[in-house]
């Protein structure tokens, strides 16, 4: 595949020993990032803070959870949109302050994040960090006033353009907030006696939580000893999720604004075979989130499913490699070919999408290399071709093959016998949906774009 999510956020309030429910919940959300994460709880009005690099499972511990007391707690899974790795960056990011210390999660991308900086630069704040989720906190305190919290919450928001699901916690509330495009799925639920928050809904069955329901674009949820209350920051709202979301990001067993991941791809499997019939001995999906679109693909032909490629479960994870040539052993790592199964056979390889193209590539070699006789190469979305601005690590078209290449140069690139997308109208409907953000695809962005690539561009 070849992109990465930006992250993943989390939030429970109101349940004992909260942080070490959310390790558990953390941990079914490291697939959204792998990089860096991190707790913060409270306890009695005092901050505690547990971060560090690498996965959920090799920063904590039994030991160090002890000593995150408190029923209320955020956490944090991260994968950076660019290269700022540093302990600075490593998110929650906690905050002093006279009138209370409090800390926040986010995942997104603020488009207009330089130009806020600067003006508040100009103004006399110091930023600590190049992330924009510390963006938020200065603006939170700007005209800070203790009896209208929530009012600076809603006026910093009605500032921000572009993608954040965001959690903000106090000594003894919580905030759930969504940007008013709906880019990235947040989800409330109900646990014990208190509540969570938390990226995806696979979070939840990991503590047993009951799923309540998704977090509306332009709302702010507080959370605290009065339960859930809605606010919102803007009436302008939209529900433009982010279709890698339902393509490639989440797990399968999430549901996303109603629809289930797996049942997603699954009907774009079924829909691929509807626009594109290969003639073929099996079908493969490469591992691990396009089995689902194969399955579908092979239910709807007629064509066996066979489990072709196998994904090693104990690869270290990897991060992007300096040179080509260890980018490609890293896929040998994780990848292999069953060669009994794929030897002397016609295959239907489904994959997600191409995004630089290296990775099909290598794929189509070692199935060739294994004796396939033909590979047709079927992607479950339509052709990438354009930067995300919005939290995924594709900053400019020359990270995409799709941008510059038709579909027969990608073909040739991969060595594929045969290369099909899926059409834009059945990525649409294969969830029953009317709107989502696919400017990845189609280079319609919901929003302005603000100085990005050193110029503006508003997209209507």
């Amino acid at each position: 595949m070849g992109v990465h999510h930006e992250c993943g956020v989390l939030g429970i309030y109101g349940v004992q020993d909260a942080a070490q429910l959310a390790y558990y919940a953390l941990h079914s959300l490291q697939h959204r990032g792998q990089q860096s994460c991190g707790i913060v709880t409270f306890d009695n009005g005092e901050m505690h803070i547990m971060k560090g690099r690498g996965l959920v499972n090799e920063v904590f511990n039994q030991q160090n959870l002890k000593t995150l007391t408190g029923n209320i707690a955020i956490g944090h899974v991260r994968y950076p949109t660019t290269n700022v790795g540093g302990m600075e960056n490593v998110q929650p990011f906690s905050f002093r302050h006279h009138t209370g210390d409090f800390a926040l999660a986010h995942n997104g991308n603020i488009v207009n994040f330089n130009e806020i900086r600067r003006y508040q630069e100009q103004r006399g704040s110091l930023f600590q960090t190049t992330s924009d989720s510390e963006l938020f906190a200065h603006l939170i305190k700007k005209n800070y006033s203790d009896d209208h919290r929530i009012h600076n919450i809603l006026d910093a928001l009605n500032i921000l353009e572009g993608a954040f699901s965001l959690v903000v916690m106090t000594a003894n509330r919580l905030y759930a907030c969504r940007d008013k495009y709906g880019f990235h799925p947040l989800s409330v639920g109900r646990l014990g006696d208190g509540y969570i928050v938390a990226s995806e809904t696979c979070a939840f069955d990991a503590v047993g939580a009951e799923f309540l329901r998704d977090v509306e674009p332009g709302e702010v949820l507080a959370i605290d000893h009065h339960g859930l209350r809605s606010n919102r920051y803007t009436t302008e709202c939209h529900h433009n999720m982010c279709a890698m979301e339902y393509i490639y990001f989440a797990r399968p067993d999430s549901d996303i604004e109603g629809c289930n991941v797996h049942a997603y791809r699954k009907n774009s499997g079924k829909l691929l075979f509807k626009e594109h019939p290969v003639e073929a001995d099996i079908v493969v999906g490469v591992p691990d989130s396009s089995l689902s679109a194969a399955i579908g693909y092979a239910e709807a032909s007629g064509i066996p499913y066979e489990m072709g490629l196998l994904k090693s479960k104990y690869v270290a994870r990897t991060f992007i490699q300096p040179t080509q040539e260890l980018r490609d052993r890293g896929v040998k790592m994780k990848l292999s070919p069953v060669r009994s199964v794929v030897s002397g056979k016609r295959i239907v390889l489904i994959d997600d999408s191409i995004v630089r193209g290296t990775t099909s590539r290598q794929i189509v070699k070692m199935l060739r290399d294994a004796g396939a006789t033909e590979v047709h190469l079927c992607i479950a979305s339509p052709k990438y071709a354009f930067p995300c601005y919005y939290g995924i690590d594709t900053g400019t078209k020359e990270q995409l093959i799709g941008a510059s290449n038709s579909v027969e140069q990608i073909r040739d690139f991969v060595g594929a016998d045969s290369l099909y997308f899926l059409s834009e109208e059945a990525m649409y409907q294969a969830g029953n949906r009317t709107d989502l953000c696919a400017a990845c695809f189609t280079g319609k962005y919901p929003t302005k774009l603000y100085g990005i690539d050193g110029k503006s561009v508003n997209n209507e």
